[in-house]
């Protein structure tokens, strides 16, 4: 079975993560793929195959006879699909010999466009893998899982010389839980790869410094008529604080190993108010720099109203897994000779987000990206080929027959 058929088969399963939830996963809907997964790993012929109560699969391929003392490679991917469009219904749309022209999706309005996506006409000739435009397609990452089914598959079935395979699927990845408990011990892999977004030439090793950011605002409400040098209007003060932040740098303005402050969420009235931010940053001590921005913010805000009057939280979220990885840059030199083996030529961009691997490299288990051959990921117009799909394919066995020493 080609990755791309798999893929077909997962993204009709309902695997939408919650962030509002504080169960473990998310959404009980998850446990389906996870367990049927399993199911399919074991008809693979993959050994220890287990699925927790968390909804963490884990399986090995244990190592060609003489092969032992290979380097132990892990391949992991997530089973989640973003809660920022619906992922329920999934009805993908396959194009053959896709012209390199704009796609109607289905009858829902929407279309996907070159002006929009000028990388479309570099896909003219591949079977393209589209929505329906009334939901995510999931790529993100069941493409990923489908790739390492794949690989999976022909390891075993081709007979492929090969030291110890780990194959790792997580839950709720995309609210940022991916990593909590997954077991790296159990897991057994000394070094380890997520396959996970980006287009099938990709390599990835840096990523965001990240915190996530609560401004609360306590006003003091008197009536307006009335209310001279007494009122403190808590909306106010959060727009004050707002503009405090340097315009330039959001999400919009910024590319690259640019940092930015985004405004996720604002709400209140003269009483109470409220914004939250994630904050980002791939240099560390810039990342320190816009923390203490936002604090000094505070401090200056409470000096002007009166204590308690601005209260700030932040909650590190994830650091850049770049420290981690530079130590083991055989993951990137081998990753990269595998992706010119296939014709390609690797490209090696910054994560402008995090993933699983940034986590667990800070867990012991060093742990880069490998692109998908996904387009447009959490939305209607998400996309990805069958051909990007296969060369995936191809890296990861690349890969693995490298560590083998083959």
């Amino acid at each position: 079975m080609r990755a791309y058929e798999r893929l077909l088969d997962y993204a009709k399963v309902y695997t939408t993560s919650e962030d509002t939830s504080e169960a473990v996963p998310s959404t009980e809907r998850q446990f389906v793929l996870g367990r049927k997964l399993a199911e399919e790993l074991k008809s693979l012929g993959v050994s220890n195959v287990r699925i927790d109560d968390k909804c963490y699969l884990y399986g090995v391929i244990p190592a060609t006879p003489g092969m032992e003392q290979a380097p132990k490679i892990g391949f992991i991917a997530h089973m989640d699909t973003a809660p920022d469009f619906s992922g329920e219904n999934v009805n993908p749309q396959i194009i053959e010999d896709y012209d390199g022209k704009d796609v109607v999706l289905g009858v829902s309005g929407r279309i996907l466009s070159v002006k929009d996506f000028p990388h479309l006409p570099s896909l003219k000739g591949r079977t393209l893998i589209t929505t329906d435009g009334t939901t995510l397609l999931g790529a993100d990452d069941k493409a990923g899982v489908a790739e390492i089914m794949t690989l999976a598959e022909e390891i075993i079935k081709e007979e492929i010389p090969h030291g110890t395979i780990c194959i790792g699927f997580t839950p709720d990845e995309e609210i940022g839980r991916g990593a909590d408990y997954f077991d790296v011990a159990g897991f057994g892999a000394d070094y380890a790869y997520t396959v996970d977004g980006g287009v099938e030439n990709e390599i990835e090793y840096e990523n965001f410094n990240a915190a996530g950011a609560k401004v609360e605002f306590s006003g003091f409400s008197v009536h307006p008529g009335s209310s001279k040098d007494t009122m403190v209007n808590a909306a106010l003060v959060a727009m004050e604080f707002n503009a405090m932040l340097p315009a330039g740098d959001t999400p919009r303005n910024t590319e690259g190993y640019e940092g930015f402050f985004h405004l996720c969420e604002m709400s209140g009235d003269v009483s109470d108010a409220k914004l939250e931010y994630i904050v980002r940053d791939h240099d560390a001590s810039m990342f320190r720099c816009r923390l203490e921005t936002l604090r000094h913010a505070e401090k200056l805000l409470n000096e002007k109203y009166g204590q308690g009057t601005v209260t700030l939280t932040i909650k590190e979220q994830y650091r850049n897994m770049k420290e981690k990885i530079e130590p083991c840059m055989h993951l990137i030199e081998n990753a990269s000779l595998a992706v010119q083996e296939t014709g390609l030529q690797p490209v090696t961009v910054p994560i402008r987000g995090g993933t699983d691997g940034a986590r667990l490299s800070f867990m012991g288990l060093p742990c880069p990206n490998i692109g998908t051959g996904s387009y447009a990921c959490h939305g209607p117009f998400e996309h990805i080929t069958a051909e990007g799909m296969d060369a995936v394919v191809k890296i990861l066995k690349g890969i693995v027959r490298l560590y083998a020493g083959r």
